[in-house]
């Protein structure tokens, strides 16, 4: 799917986005247990931030400096919204260049809908944004090898795809990172969330 394409499917649910998971604990627990892990709170980057807020709402509870990137337009405006006093950005991830260094990035439910030939260049370019320790919290399709496939969410058809466990754990060790924690959160859902640390 085309980067524009995404984001105004995106823009289109970004309302109802906002207003379902402002107060949901999806994936809160994960970050937290990422958060665990840093030795520093400096800046963090929320990749996919959506409209919600509520990992920003976390980061700045825990002291980090945080700012978000989405594809959408209209995800970032709602954000600002709850949040202007913090950094946003519309952005395409394959695109992006990071302008410093980061004690933490997540990107929960974002990054999988980079196609194939993207994934690794993105992962790459976000271990190299992590500072000495910084940690990286992202999901993944739990497969072993890699696959590509099509679902449909609030109406809106959508394209995922996933390199498989063992490639990413091979491009985060190659780029200086060491997994931390792995796990099928979902099971037996194919839904897999990472954290790794910068060495």
């Amino acid at each position: 799917m085309e980067p524009k394409e995404l984001a105004a499917r995106y823009d289109l649910i970004a309302q109802w986005w906002q207003i379902k998971h402002q107060n949901s604990s999806y994936g809160i627990a994960q970050l937290e247990r990422a958060i665990q892990f840093t030795s520093r709170r400096h800046s963090a980057l929320d990749v996919g931030c959506g409209s919600s807020g509520r990992f920003i709402d976390i980061l700045s509870k825990q002291g980090f400096q945080p700012e978000g990137l989405d594809i959408s337009r209209e995800m970032i405006d709602l954000a600002v919204q709850l949040h202007p006093e913090v950094t946003f950005c519309v952005e395409d991830i394959c695109h992006w260049i990071p302008g410093k260094l980061y004690s933490l990035i997540c990107a929960w439910d974002s990054t999988f809908h980079l196609p194939l030939n993207m994934q690794e260049p993105v992962m790459k370019k976000l271990c190299n944004a992590l500072e000495s320790d910084g940690v990286i919290l992202f999901t993944c399709g739990g497969g072993h090898t890699n696959n590509e496939i099509s679902g449909s969410f609030q109406g809106q058809d959508f394209e995922y795809s996933t390199l498989g466990v063992d490639a990413f754990l091979r491009i985060i060790s190659e780029h200086h990172c060491t997994c931390r924690h792995l796990e099928y959160d979902q099971y037996p859902e194919n839904h897999v969330y990472i954290i790794a640390q910068k060495t």
